[in-house]
Formats: structure tokens, C-alpha cells, sequence
């Protein structure tokens, strides 16, 4: 898995693997002054997502065209 971190003070941006993303917490304090210290975004779910919606958008011009290829066939055969 990959991950984006985003520092919210600095903006400073991340791009780590699963084995640095565990050693980035030990390093680095996850809290200040009880709030978040970094935004965490799994980049492999985030991609999965974005194909998952791809398909269905897919399918969904699939099922429309073919039913326009049914109805103008049934037109023509009428």
C-alpha cells in the first residue's frame, strides 16, 4: 500500500510506502496539543475507488447503448 501524508502546519507533502509509513509515526508525533498533527491518504484505496467508479460508468453506457441497439432493432423489424 502507498499513502500521502500532508503536514497541516507546513503543508509539506509525503509519499511513503508501508514499511516507512510505520516508522514515520515512531519518528514523528502524531498529536499537537491534542488534535491532528497530519492528513493520512491511502493512495492504493484511493486509485481502487476511482477504477471501481470507471467500471460503472462503463456499464452503465454498455446497458444504455444496448438497449438503443434493441429498441432501433425492434423498430426496424416492425
Amino acid at each position: 500500500m502507498n499513502y500521502k501524508i500532508v503536514n497541516k502546519n507546513t503543508n509539506a507533502t509525503y509519499f511513503l510506502n508501508e514499511k516507512e509509513y510505520e516508522t514515520f509515526f515512531k519518528v514523528n508525533s502524531l498529536y499537537i496539543d491534542g488534535e491532528f498533527k497530519y492528513k493520512v491518504y491511502n493512495i492504493t484505496k484511493a486509485k481502487a475507488k476511482r477504477n471501481a467508479k470507471m467500471l460503472d460508468v462503463v456499464s452503465y453506457f454498455a446497458i444504455l447503448g444496448a438497449s438503443m441497439l434493441a429498441t432501433i432493432l425492434y423498430i426496424q423489424n416492425y
